[in-house]
């Protein structure tokens, strides 16, 4: 029981300590909360930022790392069918669909079988209207004898009449017609963070130059530019390159207010985008060719927003780890599962700090230690069987190596002044201290003395 003990509590606290920086999360509350990665961690995380690890105390939660590129999320929704009839010898019925604020298909539920129809379908706010709007025209059908497959949907232009009137003409009867089903598209734009990193500006011949220092191991990905409002119409192309010069990507940014032929034209691009770029030094070039420069006020680099998601606890004082190149990525059920929130809550970080509770330095002598420890456990828990002469001797060298491996250890971490924030370990001495002056009663015959740790 005290060997499994103390292996687990070394375990445990190896595994975050080799983990050299750690910040404070403070999520208020239950529900889906999420963090958003700045500089300070990609600085002194690994680049595919594999290294993360949040922790409730010693209890580490699971998470799931998104990088907001943007996504459309579908919906489904069930829509009533309503007034299922036969009018002029083809049948006709209405949809309610003023349960969705906008769409573009319907799906049918059809009993029939083994068929080709033709449907048309027409739109209105007034299920009693009038004047109804065409919206298009389906082909509907069922080819299972051929085992062919199927096809019930009806496709309309993105379309926000509350009621639809389908119109289908062929063997589909008012009674096949079972229900529908639609669904409402939710665009999630793309989430873009600015990074802090002012350039220097200056002219090279006809061009403008922007050069971007940064901390490296910091992915960038795209530029955009401020551009004064007294800058009329112009079109320029853009060069991103890297500290030798070497072309990563180019494009173009304009502005465009202008009336031809009575139609009006606005077009405004102010962002070029790369690939994702992790260097130090980022050069944008923009081409003036034979026209003025353009009045630019600045230009500030941007990269696509990673959101750390997790669930909210009782305790709300979590902690961020990170700092370590040979951790392996971890593997979450809630990543694979994950399903981003109506209302995610952001919370903000707390200052970066070194994680000082075990560093390298330190790494190889507390193994030391955790292994001598646990062979003290296992004589001391024999000592009462064993009575031969030769398990005295064993356990007077091992005594003999523990205090020894003792000396030296407190004399290497008091020297560095990182023992006295290691609550385990002082934990862990306390514990052998106490099982030898057990084993000195025990053996009264002076062989060993009381043990005082001096640094406690």
């Amino acid at each position: 029981m005290k060997i499994s003990l103390a292996l687990a509590l070394a375990l445990l606290a190896g595994s975050i300590s080799y983990l050299h920086y750690q910040r404070t999360v403070q999520a208020t509350g239950s529900g889906q909360h999420y963090v958003a990665i700045d500089e300070t961690i990609w600085q002194h995380s690994r680049s595919d930022l594999g290294d993360l690890r949040l922790y409730a105390g010693q209890t580490e939660i699971p998470y799931a790392l998104i990088t907001e590129s943007g996504s459309q999320q579908r919906e489904q929704t069930t829509v009533s069918v309503l007034q299922q009839s036969v009018v002029s010898g083809k049948t006709q019925f209405l949809i309610d669909m003023s349960g969705l604020a906008e769409y573009d298909h319907v799906n049918l539920s059809l009993a029939t079988k083994n068929f080709v129809a033709h449907a048309n379908v027409e739109g209105n706010d007034d299920l009693h209207g009038k004047r109804w709007a065409s919206l298009g025209d389906s082909i509907l059908y069922d080819l299972s004898r051929e085992s062919l497959g199927s096809n019930s949907m009806l496709r309309v232009p993105r379309a926000t009449f509350k009621y639809l009137r389908v119109t289908i003409d062929g063997p589909v009867k008012p009674q096949d017609v079972l229900g529908a089903v639609s669904e409402m598209a939710e665009d999630q734009p793309a989430v873009w963070r600015d990074l802090n990193s002012t350039p220097k500006q200056e002219q090279n011949g006809k061009d403008t130059v922007f050069t971007f220092e940064f901390p490296k191991n910091v992915p960038v990905e795209r530029v955009t530019f401020a551009l004064d409002p007294a800058q009329t119409n112009f079109q320029r192309g853009v060069s991103i390159k890297n500290e030798n010069d070497t072309e990563l990507s180019s494009g173009e940014i304009n502005r465009i207010h202008l009336v031809r032929n009575g139609q009006k034209i606005d077009s405004e691009v102010q962002t070029v985008g790369f690939s994702n770029y992790s260097g130090k030094i980022i050069k944008v070039v923009v081409h003036n060719g034979d026209d003025p420069p353009l009045k630019l006020s600045g230009a500030h680099l941007q990269q696509l927003e990673r959101r750390l998601y997790f669930e909210g606890n009782a305790s709300g004082q979590l902690t961020l780890y990170y700092g370590d190149e040979k951790l392996e990525s971890p593997i979450y059920d809630y990543a694979k599962l994950f399903i981003r929130g109506k209302t995610p809550q952001p919370v903000p970080f707390g200052f970066n700090t070194k994680h000082t509770q075990i560093t390298k330095r330190n790494r190889r002598l507390l193994n030391r230690l955790f292994f001598v420890s646990s062979i003290v456990f296992v004589v001391d828990d024999m000592a009462r069987l064993l009575v031969h002469p030769l398990c005295w001797w064993v356990r007077k060298i091992v005594r003999c190596e523990r205090k020894l491996f003792a000396q030296l250890s407190v004399k290497k971490l008091q020297s560095s002044g990182q023992f006295a924030l290691d609550a385990y370990a002082r934990v862990r001495f306390s514990q052998i201290g106490k099982m030898r002056d057990w084993i000195a009663e025990c053996e009264p015959d002076g062989r060993a003395s009381q043990w005082q740790p001096a640094f406690l």
